[in-house]
């Protein structure tokens, strides 16, 4: 783990935290449940478990910066800013949808927020992450572009490339690899031929090799702030590992039985959300501000929820609009 400074945060960023992991972990709770009912269609890929993650790198960035995931990032959408009932909306196919319903669960995407995309394709956004950062080197703006990708990424020729090129040009971005250990089935390391997937390849194009606790929020805080700083200034791309686990299944299809008797049990017992509210208890911070946090953050998810399920589903009129690049079949016709 990476221990070379000390965290030194104050109450008010610890808030942000917890307030921000609060919502990550209810909105995911509540896509659950709403899969369950039929109301979100098609697959479904929860961050349960993983949320300090997110939470650390979305309080870490400007609003300006960019953000690249994968299909498993409704978190990391939320944590950009994008409205819970965008978020929902576009899980259930309606209107309200931060893409109008129809880009669904795994393209979740808030370019306002500077939310660049969902990505489905393994490893597709890497790239697309590097050419983000070479736009804000060459514009001079001290963007960085925040790329998050799954373990069994880096088995993929994407995350080489994408590598190789951000170090010749030092280019403004951190690569995050969230490692849960099992890349959809499959435990990582009986694939891999080394422990860190991600950071015991970084020597290979010379950079550090970076593992933190992905569900220590403030580890993760302090190291977003500490590269991101970094790349701003001119000093390059970083690539972090985060140990990490999902608490559910690869998709909501996935019951998950191929996991050894007790481990989720073990993960459970280092839930982030967990372990942050037992740290905030004990820096003298009141239950009672804690509970009030909680109470909040459901009942926006409740407001969410509501506003998701009035909203109506897409009208077939628009079913050829943003697919040509004038947002019609017009130029055809």
């Amino acid at each position: 783990m990476d221990t070379s400074k000390p965290m030194i945060l104050g109450n008010d960023i610890r808030l942000e935290l917890y307030k921000m992991q609060l919502d990550l972990r209810y909105c995911e709770k509540r896509a659950y449940d709403l899969f369950l009912q039929n109301l979100i269609k098609g697959t479904s890929h929860l961050s349960l478990g993983q949320e300090a993650i997110a939470a650390g790198f979305g309080v870490a960035m400007r609003p300006d910066d960019y953000t690249f995931c994968t299909y498993r990032g409704h978190a990391h959408t939320l944590a950009r800013g994008a409205s819970m009932e965008g978020v929902l909306g576009e899980l259930m196919g309606r209107q309200c949808g931060l893409l109008g319903g129809k880009g669904g669960s795994m393209h979740l995407t808030d370019v306002t927020k500077g939310a660049m995309g969902s990505y489905a394709i393994i490893g597709a956004h890497l790239p697309v992450a590097a050419g983000a950062a070479w736009s804000a080197q060459y514009r001079g703006t001290e963007q960085v572009a925040v790329c998050f990708f799954g373990d069994g990424t880096t088995n993929i020729g994407a995350f080489h490339e994408a590598l190789n090129f951000s170090v010749i040009w030092k280019l403004p971005v951190v690569y995050v690899c969230e490692n849960n250990l099992y890349m959809e089935y499959t435990p990582i390391r009986s694939v891999t031929a080394v422990d860190h997937p991600a950071a015991d390849r970084a020597s290979a194009y010379g950079l550090e090799k970076i593992v933190v606790d992905g569900n220590d929020a403030d580890e993760v805080y302090h190291t977003a702030v500490k590269y991101m700083e970094r790349a701003r200034k001119g000093g390059g791309p970083a690539l972090i590992e985060c140990m990490t686990y999902r608490h559910s299944g690869h998709s909501r299809a996935d019951p998950g039985a191929y996991r050894p008797k007790g481990e989720l049990e073990r993960w459970l017992e280092r839930d982030p959300i967990k372990i942050y509210r037992e740290r905030l208890l004990g820096l003298g911070i009141v239950e009672a501000t804690l509970t009030d946090l909680e109470v909040e953050s459901m009942r926006k998810v409740d407001v969410a929820t509501e506003t998701a399920k009035g909203s109506p589903v897409p009208s077939l009129d628009q079913i050829d609009k943003n697919v040509w690049a004038d947002g019609s079949t017009a130029w055809r016709n």
